[in-house]
């Protein structure tokens, strides 16, 4: 059972990162700006998320779903450009060792809202929807 599946790519200067390498958490690893926007426009939706934590990776929002089960969405650049970014979906097991995770389709009211998101924001461009229909379970 796969715990992290990609949401989308799409690029964008509106998230290149404001604060030189030294204060990233790995040099060239960004999304600190992505992932606080994303926050804050969810939020605006009435889609509650935590606020973006950062991992060697990028970064990252938690979500809890009406079911229950535990998401984060995780915010990185793509290699190491400073205007294409990925989303990505991950699931957290409610058990111990990582097992019953929730389906992808508890999360569907935040994958629908970031969709909307990346569509109606005039700053970012040529948007590759990666979320297969077959994550729904």
């Amino acid at each position: 059972m796969d715990t992290l599946e990609d949401i989308a790519d799409f690029r964008s200067a509106r998230f290149a990162p404001v604060l030189p390498d030294e204060c990233q958490v790995n040099p060239q690893v960004y999304g600190a700006e992505l992932a606080w926007w994303l926050a804050a426009a969810l939020a605006e939706r009435g889609v509650v998320t935590g606020y973006p934590g950062g991992e060697d990776w990028g970064w990252y929002i938690e979500y809890r779903a009406e079911s229950g089960g535990m998401f984060a969405v995780h915010c990185s650049n793509v290699g190491e450009a400073t205007d294409e970014w990925r989303l990505s979906l991950r699931r957290f097991g409610r058990k111990v060792f990582g097992r019953d995770k929730p389906p992808f389709s508890d999360a569907a009211a935040l994958v629908g809202a970031i969709r909307e998101l990346l569509e109606a924001e005039p700053s970012i461009s040529d948007v590759e929807w990666l979320f297969p229909d077959s994550a729904a379970t």
